[in-house]
């Protein structure tokens, strides 16, 4: 029996078609057996020519966690510093810790203009257009969901800057909201105001008699959860909000706290704790 199946040329159906007059009952089951053959035959192809095969590694992606090697290359769509929509750019660099999706972290990073800076940036400023990223990544709300922001960073920060926000995401850390400071005419009293987590805006350093570029002048420093985290400055609390949140003892959601898990990702990424400032300014990391 398995001679008479096998071969593709003309001999095959002789052989076949002797089986079969030599006994009715046997031919039958080779009739049936032939007949599944041609169907998974045609199935196949069907598929094959659908592009319904299965797929191959290229067609996976795996997560990849904090210091789990380089992240893969999956989009070049990326959104507009301040910006809600999203448009792809030729040339965008994209790294991401999963395929993009509802839940899962993403962190895509392109070169920005002057026009876009906006008010952030001028003529003056210690660095300029050409040495800043815009980086659209997701990190998790305080309302449980995966929203999606901007920072705006020095590009020598961002390598750095996406371990420790992969890291945030990883824990659920909830983040009010990430826009840049252009979104509030480059006023940080009013993004603080707004809970805006930010990094780069040309500007001194707050509270300073001598005119000292701050490193967000830079795109080397980042404000996390501002009310949260407030600025204390003699008897100000920056922002007013803030207040709520002075004492320190006991962690609530958002707030950043000495040996906690997002304290440790930016100690253990390279930056310094402003809250360790005489000044303390809890929301605070910088990078030098």
């Amino acid at each position: 029996m398995r001679d008479s199946a096998e071969g593709a040329d003309g001999g095959t159906g002789v052989r076949v078609r002797a089986v079969l007059t030599g006994d009715s009952r046997t031919g039958a089951l080779v009739r049936v057996a032939v007949a599944l053959v041609l169907v998974a035959v045609v199935v196949t192809g069907y598929r094959v020519a659908a592009g319904q095969g299965t797929a191959g590694p290229e067609h996976r992606a795996g997560p990849v966690r904090d210091g789990g090697g380089p992240p893969a290359a999956v989009s070049t769509t990326t959104a507009t510093p301040g910006g809600s929509g999203t448009a792809t750019r030729p040339g965008a660099t994209t790294t991401t810790g999963r395929v993009p999706g509802t839940r899962e972290f993403r962190w895509e990073v392109r070169r920005v203009t002057a026009r876009e800076l906006g008010r952030s940036w001028r003529d003056g400023c210690p660095v300029g257009p050409e040495d800043l990223r815009a980086v659209t990544l997701t990190h998790w709300g305080f309302d449980g969901r995966v929203r999606t922001g901007t920072l705006v960073l020095h590009r020598d920060v961002v390598p750095a800057a996406r371990r420790v926000f992969a890291r945030m995401f990883d824990r659920r850390f909830p983040v009010r909201r990430i826009r840049p400071v252009t979104a509030y005419g480059a006023d940080d009293d009013a993004s603080m105001a707004d809970d805006n987590t930010s990094a780069f805006n040309c500007r001194f350093v707050a509270g300073s008699a001598s005119r000292v570029w701050s490193r967000h002048a830079y795109g080397r420093a980042v404000d996390v959860n501002p009310v949260e985290n407030p600025y204390v400055l003699d008897d100000r609390v920056l922002p007013p909000a803030g207040r709520a949140f002075l004492d320190r003892s006991v962690s609530r959601p958002g707030m950043i706290r000495r040996g906690d898990a997002v304290h440790r990702a930016f100690v253990e990424a390279g930056f310094r704790w402003g809250g360790d400032f005489g000044a303390p300014d809890y929301q605070h990391f910088d990078r030098r």
